[in-house]
């Protein structure tokens, strides 16, 4: 398989369950290894240098559900560095302002993607690597995905994203694994 993905495109990965859409995720960010071939972004092999340039939100939220979802996000960004939204900000772009202080263990599954893609604003990174975005969202919710998605494009970021329907965002580019 081969595709690049350049500054403010999205590509949709398309594919039946088990195609491998996770795992190819998984070997771009480095949580798994290919069994041959080479995974470069832009042009480096370099695992810490992937780490640094991209960002990941896999199909689990991956928060801490003792943590409120401030702290999960304040977490995030003490981990990740390269600060852009504060907590608090990136809460309120994903409509959870009123949620900050509960443990992310209270909240809706839909509730807990919110706050696991408002990861996304509070570290920035060109690149987002994102399992099933969309999974647990209404359509409200999915529409304002869309629209940071495309907010992040238009100031020059690229999306990788794995998908069983459409991202919502126009000229996203699919590429389909399996038959």
């Amino acid at each position: 398989m081969s595709f690049t993905l350049q500054s403010g495109e999205a590509i949709a990965l398309t594919g039946r369950n088990g195609a491998g859409k996770s795992s190819l995720i998984a070997m771009l960010c480095g949580r798994l290894r290919p069994d041959g071939g080479r995974i470069r972004l832009e042009g480096s092999e370099d695992e810490a240098e992937l780490a640094e340039i991209a960002h990941l939100v896999g199909h689990r939220d991956g928060l801490k559900t003792a943590l409120t979802a401030r702290e999960n996000l304040a977490f995030a960004q003490d981990v990740l560095g390269d600060a852009a939204a504060t907590p608090e900000e990136a809460l309120a772009i994903v409509g959870l302002g009123h949620a900050a202080e509960l443990p992310a263990g209270y909240l809706s599954a839909g509730q807990r993607r919110r706050v696991a893609l408002a990861r996304l604003l509070v570290s920035r990174r060109p690149y987002w690597l994102l399992d099933e975005p969309l999974s647990a969202l209404d359509v409200a919710s999915q529409a304002m995905v869309a629209g940071l998605m495309r907010d992040h494009l238009a100031e020059g970021g690229a999306i990788l994203a794995a998908t069983h329907g459409p991202l919502g965002i126009e000229g996203a580019r699919e590429v389909r694994i399996g038959p």
